[in-house]
Parts: C-alpha cells; structure tokens; sequence
C-alpha cells in the first residue's frame, strides 16, 4: 500500500467503507480498523505496518495544515 486510497480499497475488500466528512476522523477511523482487522488475524504484519505508517503519516501532515489555517 503506498497511498491512503490503497488502505481505502483494501478495507473495501473486507466490507468497510469509512467517510465521516472530517478527513482527520477518517484517517482515525481507518486505522482503527485496521487495528481490528490485525488483532482479528485476518491481514498480514507487512499490510499491517505499511498501512499503520502511511495512515499516522496522513494525520500529522493533516493536523499541520489544520494548525496552519487557523
């Protein structure tokens, strides 16, 4: 996975659509259900850690930006 719409088809493959309308909340949303998916076994550590990594990458930058706005 190498993007956050890569981690959005993937949780798709399982069922699970996120969209809240706060790009924060969902990024939030999303790793938790990939937490759950990994402590559930049913994704693999590498799909685990890529995913985990790009989402908490996202949330910084996002988080900045909102602080920058503001």
């Amino acid at each position: 996975m190498k993007t956050i719409y890569d981690i959005q088809q993937f949780l798709k493959k399982f069922g699970t659509i996120i969209y809240v309308g706060d790009r924060v909340a969902d990024l939030e949303l999303m790793e938790s259900e990939i937490h759950e998916l990994y402590n559930s076994q049913l994704i693999e550590t590498k799909d685990y850690q890529s995913a985990i990594f790009l989402l908490r990458q996202e949330i910084v930058m996002e988080t900045e930006k909102r602080a920058k706005n503001k």
